[in-house]
């Protein structure tokens, strides 16, 4: 267990190292208790335009039960506050997901941008932070089958017509106490389930009421058995999360850094591109567009590297040919998939071409290294056929 932004996180569970949780989850299925993440609801005639003025993200032609990756973005600069995953409930309802090593601040952030906003606009926003509700990530090839086989409706039964991206309610059996250490089994409240995950692996993320997440997870366990599902912790989201290319707030992303320098361009709805109307949009839209097309371009990027020898680690030193410095290691690890050394890190553009050959100090040693595109391990979400 180690601490983690005020809570106490389980590195590992005792029955699999890091390294075979993390082949376990690619190869069958994971229960992650993402519980520490912050939950927030939205609602109000003026919810869509205040996550319209705060992220870059096309809110506006968000579908309902849809979701977006979108950043939190710092006026003028541009620069992320935090990253997040924002779900349309209703045409006035959104359901979000922030970081918890970021909820201080981005609970100032939030708190001064509505007041604002609504000021401005005179547009009603209630503004909701769900405390006490549960996050479970469940992730992996079996992740489909075991969440179906404890749905309580036949309306619900059908996850092969929900794709990544979009989310539920759904109705679940339920293990409980009964006392004397019997069970029963009910049927849950209502309970969101979105297609998601932090993973590469196809998977859901369930956002459980007070109190129902033990009696969730333990419904789950029973029922998949040792075989197929097991708990797993931050030692192999971490290295999941890294062979899938993802950023971690607070190390790959922060307050300096845009969406354009982070490889997250596409998060920066085409609509957005034109009119703006966000945190930041003149910084971002000159970095958005080439300097041959009269753009400013960006002077650093983020990218992915395969690195001989030991492991770079976050903070690593990026050299070119010369020996000169151009950029930073800002997460690495050995890949249990690959068996290799993987890492992400930012370098100065007309270093970030696939196939670039570079060094990195690793323990006062150089190491040559190659970048990568990412993700280094293909992504396997379930996705719909594009309407012709």
């Amino acid at each position: 267990m180690v601490p983690f932004a005020g809570y106490s996180m389980p590195v590992q569970y005792a029955d699999l190292s890091v390294g075979e949780s993390h082949r376990w989850t690619r190869e069958k299925a994971s229960i992650f208790d993402v519980g520490h993440m912050v939950q927030h609801r939205l609602s109000g005639p003026g919810a869509a335009g205040i996550l319209e003025k705060v992220t870059p993200a096309s809110i506006g032609s968000l579908g309902v039960h849809h979701s977006t990756l979108a950043c939190l973005l710092h006026p003028a600069t541009g620069g992320i506050v935090d990253d997040t995953v924002i779900t349309r409930l209703g045409p006035q309802l959104f359901y979000m997901v922030t970081n918890a090593a970021c909820r201080q601040k981005d609970t100032a952030y939030l708190t001064e941008n509505i007041k604002q906003y609504k000021s401005n606009s005179g547009e009603k926003i209630d503004w909701e932070i769900l405390d006490g509700w549960g996050l479970i990530a469940l992730q992996g090839p079996l992740s489909a089958s075991i969440l179906q086989h404890i749905l309580a409706l036949p309306e619900d039964a059908d996850l092969s017509k929900m794709y990544f991206g979009q989310s539920k309610f759904i109705r679940t059996r339920l293990l409980s106490e009964r006392g004397k250490g019997e069970e029963e089994e009910g049927i849950s409240d209502p309970i969101l389930v979105s297609r998601a995950g932090y993973t590469g692996e196809d998977g859901f993320e369930i956002s459980v009421p007070p109190a129902r997440t033990a009696a969730l997870v333990n419904t789950l366990l029973q029922h998949a058995g040792p075989d197929k599902l097991r708990l797993a912790g931050l030692g192999a989201r971490d290295s999941l999360r890294l062979e899938a290319g993802m950023c971690l707030y607070g190390h790959d992303l922060d307050d300096t850094t845009t969406p354009i320098e982070a490889g997250l361009a596409w998060t920066v709805g085409k609509d957005r591109r034109i009119g703006g109307g966000f945190h930041g949009d003149e910084t971002i839209l000159r970095q958005i567009k080439p300097v041959k097309e009269g753009g400013s371009g960006v002077s650093r990027r983020r990218v992915g590297f395969i690195v001989d020898g030991a492991p770079a680690r976050e903070g690593a030193e990026i050299l070119d040919g010369k020996g000169e410095g151009i950029g930073k290691i800002t997460s690495g690890c050995p890949s249990p998939t690959l068996g290799k050394n993987i890492a992400m890190g930012y370098v100065r553009s007309g270093f970030h071409k696939a196939g670039t050959e570079v060094e990195i100090v690793v323990r006062g040693k150089r190491r040559k290294a190659v970048v990568t595109k990412m993700p280094f391990v293909p992504s396997k979400y379930v996705k719909g056929t594009a309407p012709a």
